[in-house]
């Protein structure tokens, strides 16, 4: 199965350095919804309710009920919600196809981390 990252050419000018080692991008057998409704379960779990010390600088914002049909979630900079995310997972489409970007993305151990953390809840997984 291919995986594939998109930095998107809107994000491209505020997410600097948009890079894909470990790409969380996978076609599902689900619409785009339910699989970021899993992610973001996964993510408040594992990420951030636990106190996971890689996560601790950030929070979580989901942006799950989406007019543009696009659910995602950021991670963004916990004493400073209002500033540009640092990672962005979203899916489109049904079957879903998911993508992420951001500058998190450019450490190799927490892409790496992050693309199979969310590539497994996507499929239904609740581990951390």
């Amino acid at each position: 199965m291919r995986l594939d990252v998109l930095c998107l050419l809107s994000a491209a000018a505020f997410l600097p350095g948009c890079t894909a080692r470990e790409k969380p991008a996978a076609a599902l057998e689900i619409g785009a919804l339910p699989v970021m409704e899993r992610v973001a379960l996964g993510a408040n779990r594992c990420w951030f309710k636990s106190k996971d010390p890689a996560f601790s600088a950030y929070r979580l914002a989901p942006e799950l009920k989406s007019f543009t049909g696009t659910p995602r979630i950021l991670v963004v900079k916990k004493n400073a919600p209002e500033a540009l995310p640092l990672l962005v997972v979203q899916a489109q489409g049904s079957p879903a196809r998911l993508d992420a970007f951001g500058p998190l993305m450019q450490d190799a151990a927490l892409n790496a981390r992050i693309g199979k953390d969310v590539n497994r809840w996507a499929r239904g997984g609740k581990d951390c």
